[in-house]
């Protein structure tokens, strides 16, 4: 079954272009960058090789909502975003030059300045490398972090609490492998309550990028973090998303995070800046 299109600002700005300059066909991206093929540029508007038509004013809509996203569908456009019933949070897929990130309540749940969710993503699992072994992902989002360690891990559990997450993430594009990578496990749950499920050392490393502390305080506690050390392996590791480590707030948040990670036990935290977080060791 063929993917939906999916567009941003970014595809369809050069398709307006192109059209500007009488052309008949182009070169455009159906998922938001993931991949390229060629257009079909006529009166009506774009016509894609599966039959799909993108009218010329929905391709003007898409330019004027430039940190949105737009999934194709019943000759018409609509805009990927919902109203968390679970949270009461609104989350909708936001453009980027490269994967789009999630907005959360008004937050990105990653960074976008001078980078792209994707390479912030690897840049996280980069920190605590290697990844093999059982890993444990805290919170799912757009399944980034879950997919970046599937590439080297045995097995990856990863947990979301709010179900319209996962509703954005299977209109994502850059998400897919999340839906079809046998290796990750999907749990729909509170992190601070899943936690305890575990068996104590089930996972060689933990991935914690949790949403912002003024939205779930409790993920960045000492008992959360006393839960994460005991289902490390003896010799395990936990990379912890802080935030920026310049910026008063990040620093903040950082010597709190580092003191109670010391407090559950871990022997050595280290500071990751170009992560944006710290590493702590069992």
């Amino acid at each position: 079954m063929p993917h939906s299109i999916v567009l941003s600002h970014y595809q369809a700005a050069p398709l307006l272009a192109a059209r500007k300059a009488g052309r008949e066909t182009a070169i455009s991206s159906p998922d938001l960058g993931l991949s390229t093929l060629e257009v079909t540029l006529a009166g009506g508007g774009v016509t894609f090789p599966g039959g799909e038509t993108v009218r010329w004013e929905d391709l003007h809509r898409i330019v004027r909502a430039r940190n949105q996203c737009f999934a194709v569908a019943d000759g018409g456009v609509s805009s990927i975003q919902v109203f968390s019933e679970t949270t009461h949070w609104l989350r909708a897929l936001m453009a980027t030059e490269g994967a789009p990130t999630m907005l959360v309540a008004g937050f990105p749940m990653h960074r976008i300045k001078d980078t792209d969710p994707w390479q912030d993503t690897l840049k996280k699992a980069r920190a605590a490398a290697p990844l093999t072994g059982a890993v444990l992902d805290t919170a799912t989002g757009l399944g980034y972090t879950a997919i970046a360690a599937a590439r080297t891990a045995e097995r990856v559990v990863t947990i979301e609490l709010d179900p319209a997450g996962l509703e954005i993430a299977r209109q994502n594009p850059w998400s897919r492998d999340l839906f079809t990578n046998p290796s990750i496990h999907q749990i729909i749950g509170d992190a601070f309550a899943e936690i305890q499920r575990f068996t104590d050392g089930e996972f060689a490393r933990v991935l914690h990028d949790p949403p912002t502390f003024s939205l779930a305080g409790e993920l960045y506690s000492a008992a959360f973090y006393r839960q994460v050390y005991r289902v490390l392996t003896r010799a395990g590791r936990l990379f912890h998303y802080a935030g920026d480590p310049t910026s008063g707030l990040g620093k903040r948040i950082t010597a709190g995070v580092v003191r109670r990670l010391r407090e559950a036990g871990f022997r050595r935290v280290e500071p990751h800046a170009e992560a944006f977080g710290v590493v702590a060791y069992k």
